[in-house]
């Protein structure tokens, strides 16, 4: 067994349940239904969730607790002599500051380093898989956190939201702009460049705003990425909230058929996300990886 664990959330689309086939260990995220605290794969599933949302329960996301945080790091440090933790990034939650805090104080400085690579869903699960390969190949933890935040910014995500009640919902639209949307069946297309997420274009439907995601995602390989794909270290992603099983296999085919020499992984995107976005939203991008 190696001697550094490799630590993650839910954010990266992986779920507790899948831990053991990674040889990782996920901390699960919360998720608040109707004044309920829930954890991502524990206690509450997908399909539970979006029947929730679409039944109108009233979610909101929030962070681990530091005490949560805390305790699985006691636990770990019982078998492994090191930990690398690899929380979505600090652009979009405090997950991380809190982390790094914590990894500061006894008993966890110089055992715990938290690595901030300004990741989410597909593109945080493969640095979490690249971490588990560099410790097996014995990298030290230091080591991986200095080339996982080095590797940072060689990712790209473009996410289509099918529906703008939940931006709504959330504040991030007014209720004039996504009814005026809703009538015109505009779809917004979003863009997480490292820490940020921002507005990238909108479109009529979602073939339209694939195809919008599709050029966007071939601009990127062709330019910032190019040396990348030379040298065969660029996968792309692909990710969704809750949709037709044949219409993302639709988007599949359709990634696999405009970049056939490159390497597809799918996850799903996780209920922090699915939160904002409701069902039927798609995710797909790129990401340096070994």
């Amino acid at each position: 067994m190696s001697g550094i664990a490799i630590m993650t959330d839910s954010n990266c689309g992986i779920m507790p349940s899948e831990q053991e086939q990674y040889g990782i260990h996920v901390l699960p995220m919360p998720i608040i239904i109707d004044g309920r605290t829930y954890f991502e794969g524990i206690d509450i599933t997908a399909e539970e969730f979006y029947s929730r949302q679409i039944s109108g329960s009233v979610i909101t996301t929030s962070q681990p607790s530091p005490g949560d945080v805390a305790s699985m790091w006691d636990s770990l440090l019982e078998t492994y002599d090191e930990i690398i933790f690899i929380p979505m990034s600090s652009g979009l939650s405090n997950t991380c500051q809190t982390a790094l805090l914590l990894a500061d104080d006894e008993p966890f400085q110089d055992k715990v380093f938290v690595v901030d690579n300004h990741r989410i869903s597909v593109t945080q699960a493969l640095a979490v898989l690249e971490a588990k390969t560099l410790a097996d190949s014995g990298r030290s933890a230091r080591e991986i956190k200095e080339i996982l935040e080095k590797e940072a910014m060689d990712a790209t995500i473009y996410i289509a939201v099918d529906t703008l009640e939940y931006l709504k919902r959330g504040g991030r639209i007014t209720a004039a702009a996504a009814a005026v949307g809703t009538v015109l069946k505009l779809k917004p297309v979003l863009t997480i460049q490292g820490d940020k997420l921002d507005s990238y274009a909108k479109a009529r439907g979602m073939k339209s705003a694939f195809r919008i995601m599709l050029e966007a995602v071939r601009s990127d390989i062709e330019s910032r990425f190019s040396h990348l794909r030379e040298q065969g270290n660029l996968k792309l992603g692909i990710a969704n909230t809750m949709m037709d099983p044949d219409k993302l296999e639709e988007f599949k085919k359709e990634m696999k058929k405009n970049f056939p020499d490159m390497e597809l992984v799918y996850f799903p995107l996780t209920m922090s996300i699915g939160t904002h976005v409701g069902p039927g939203g798609l995710g797909i991008g790129a990401v340096r990886s070994l």
